[in-house]
């Protein structure tokens, strides 16, 4: 099981390649009608069975194929050559080596002699540097081999990324409230009880000490752990403080290692050579042989869902590796999703909470910039007054500035600049998104109205969408602060292996004053001399069309909000916002993530959204809109005639972008009070589209919310 191999598939029997996942003795089908196997597959890593199985759930739980799932678990298809060390090694006594090497000398053999002399010092020397420090030639170094005196030893040695990483053993000391929780964890773990752990910690209080105390205490007990980060920006800063406390113990699994160097961390977990595996989502498939720890650190966040079919969540996905391998998962945040701290409430989780700074250094002081007010005032920039003077201020003191530009979700939803109105679909609560034919739009549930050229609230014509990018950004800072030395992260520039690495190491040596970025900048990282943070437009992500839009709203002002005053000064935070009223910037602002989940979690019963309820998304996609009308209508048929008892059908509707690489995109949800019924609801809907030649050129994909 587990191996890739060669299938003649079909009437024209077309070689294929396909997973063995079962092994038996007795076919379940005619023999006769059963086709040999053309052969095993060179070159390709083979599934072990425990991935295989966890394929076997993710495409049940998650709705995909065999094969998509296979492909999912296993992040290393393909073998890589080993790269190889050869060495020169002496094959008798240093004192014969003496000998012979006299001997040379006085037949004028002078290569062979220096080789001989320094191998009787040393009796181990690499073959590059018997050729280049030694200068001796391939052919002098075959000669003693022939004559018995020498032998070429070769041995694989892994690519090893964090290689330039200072190792060490660095020990800090935890603090009351994170040795109570790391103590709660390890007599736990020690009693056999394997569970699953929330460890909600404001900013600064110190998880990663936590998760390193931990992690310490699995690995000594001889099993494996992975740490989960959600963005490969967060790789440099992890890595270095894992690598100084646990040395070449550690190692990284990304997707901007070269094939060679992912092959080498996959195989190096297999034979047991690393304890600790660090890593974006795809890290959570290390073949470890004996994992007793999975850490998700940012929990929350959007990076650990995959968008690809299998669509799978790494922390479900995480929780149930744990259960098949017996090992506990700890689920880290200072603002946890909905559903972890929903499922903690409820006992399904462990509540840890660290509720101080581990430095005992203050929280930032968060002030709010109404930008209604500012354009009464007369200033159309993009930044306050307040934030304009800040920023001054911290170039006069030499500290630093980061500005966050908050891009997520910002296609397509109209508000008014003059009193923050905004354009809502008045069935699901959700903002309404502009298309290009004029009408405004839900995509939740389809309701649609003309696009408006004045605001409905005021009659202000200072209503439309918001367009501003960090490279605006960038410059209007280099036209207002000439002296400033800016640095611009974001996807044009962190291309390359080491892009985030270059700026963040750039920006942590104090070789720029203000980093302008988007998502990527606020997440985790710990810069001292950053005193000043800006949040520009917070409102951009507070209207997407999407019922999770205030949750990732206030999670991202309080993350960023949280780079601010973790030295030893304290930091400052201006949000600028049209809508300081709404509940999660003024959650965000007293950092209160309890205050924040008492409201939201009221609008997710009102409205029956998860965590309250379970949904599933269910994506059609054609090339034929005509056919993709006419599949939508079969299923929306097919809908009527499920049990409606435990679920309720919404849609189908248009795709916020409906047309994508010409291909027509609609989308229908279907609600229920637990997982299981969509789960069965989702496996009579395959089997519908299986079997219905409607569908042929109709993709359909699942996604479990």
């Amino acid at each position: 099981p587990g191996v890739m191999v060669r299938v003649p598939f079909g009437k024209g029997n077309r070689l294929i390649t396909g997973y063995v996942i079962g092994t038996g003795n007795q076919p379940k089908l005619d023999a006769g009608r059963i086709k040999e196997i053309e052969g095993i597959v060179p070159g390709k890593v083979q599934a072990v069975g425990r991935m295989i199985e966890l394929a076997a759930w993710m495409k049940n739980y998650y709705g995909s194929t065999m094969n998509q799932a296979l492909k999912t678990v296993i992040p290393v298809k393909e073998k890589v050559r080993h790269q190889e060390r050869k060495q020169v090694v002496l094959t008798v006594m240093p004192e014969n080596a003496k000998e012979q090497a006299a001997s040379f000398r006085r037949k004028h053999a002078l290569a062979r002699a220096r080789l001989m002399e320094a191998l009787a010092q040393r009796p181990v020397i690499a073959l590059e540097e018997a050729k280049n420090e030694l200068n001796v030639s391939t052919q002098s170094i075959r000669a003693l081999e022939e004559l018995g005196l020498v032998r070429i030893q070769s041995e694989n040695i892994y690519r090893n990324p964090v290689a330039n990483a200072e190792a060490g053993v660095q020990r800090l000391s935890l603090n009351r409230q994170q040795r109570e929780n790391v103590d709660a964890f390890c007599a736990d773990y020690d009693a056999g009880l394997h569970r699953i752990y929330l460890l909600h910690g404001i900013t600064g209080s110190g998880k990663t000490l936590c998760y390193m105390e931990m992690i310490e205490h699995v690995v000594s007990r001889g099993r494996q752990a992975i740490l989960l980060i959600p963005e490969i920006a967060l790789t440099f800063q992890t890595v270095k403080r894992f690598y100084m406390r646990f040395g070449g113990k550690v190692s990284i699994l990304h997707s901007r290692l070269s094939k060679g160097e992912r092959y080498d961390q996959f195989m190096r977990a297999m034979n047991g050579e690393i304890s600790i595996m660090i890593g974006p989502r795809s890290a959570l498939f290390t073949p470890f042989p004996d994992i007793g720890l999975i850490v998700i650190d940012e929990e929350h966040e959007a990076a650990y869902k995959s968008e690809q079919s299998p669509k799978y969540h790494a922390r479900e996905t995480a929780c149930h590796i744990a259960g098949q391998s017996g090992a506990s998962v700890v689920l880290g945040s200072a603002t946890p999703s909905m559903e972890a701290y929903f499922r903690a409430l409820r006992g399904e989780y462990v509540l840890m909470e660290l509720e101080h700074r581990a430095k005992e250094c203050e929280l930032p002081k968060v002030y709010t910039a109404d930008m209604r007010q500012e354009l009464k005032q007369g200033n159309r920039s993009m930044f306050s007054m307040q934030l304009q003077q800040m920023i001054a201020d911290r170039l006069e003191r030499q500290e630093q500035t980061m500005l966050f530009l908050n891009k997520r979700g910002y296609a397509g939803f109209i508000s008014c600049r003059s009193c923050g109105h905004v354009m809502r679909c008045p069935h699901c609560d959700l903002s309404l998104t502009a298309h290009s034919n004029g009408r405004l739009m839900c995509h939740y549930c389809g309701y649609e109205q003309p696009q408006v050229s004045a605001c409905p609230s005021c009659g202000s014509k200072y209503i439309s969408g918001f367009r501003a990018g960090t490279q605006q950004v960038e410059a209007l800072l280099h036209k207002m602060y000439p002296s400033a030395r800016v640095l611009r992260m974001d996807m044009d520039t962190t291309g390359g292996k080491e892009g985030h690495e270059k700026i963040l190491s750039a920006f942590a040596d104090h070789r720029a004053d203000i980093l302008v970025g988007t998502q990527m900048i606020v997440k985790g990282h710990d810069f001292p001399a950053v005193t000043l943070v800006g949040v520009l437009a917070a409102d951009m992500s507070l209207y997407s069309s999407d019922y999770q839009a205030s949750e990732r709203t206030f999670q991202l002002l309080v993350q960023a909000a949280g780079r601010a005053g973790r030295g030893s000064r304290q930091g400052e935070v201006v949000i600028q916002t049209y809508t300081p009223d709404s509940y999660s910037i003024r959650a965000a602002v007293s950092q209160d993530y309890k205050q924040f989940y008492r409201e939201e979690i009221a609008f997710r019963e009102a409205m029956g959204y998860p965590p309250v309820r379970s949904m599933l998304k269910i994506s059609l996609s054609s090339e034929n809109e005509e056919q993709l009308e006419n599949g939508c209508a079969l299923l929306k048929a097919q809908n009527k005639g499920q049990n409606q008892e435990q679920t309720e059908c919404i849609g189908p509707v248009p795709d916020s972008v409906y047309k994508r690489n010409d291909y027509y995109n609609q989308t229908m949800y279907v609600k229920a009070p637990e997982t299981e019924p969509l789960i069965a609801y989702k496996d009579r809907v395959e089997e519908y589209v299986r079997d219905n030649p409607a569908f042929r050129q109709i993709t359909v994909q699942y996604d479990i919310i």
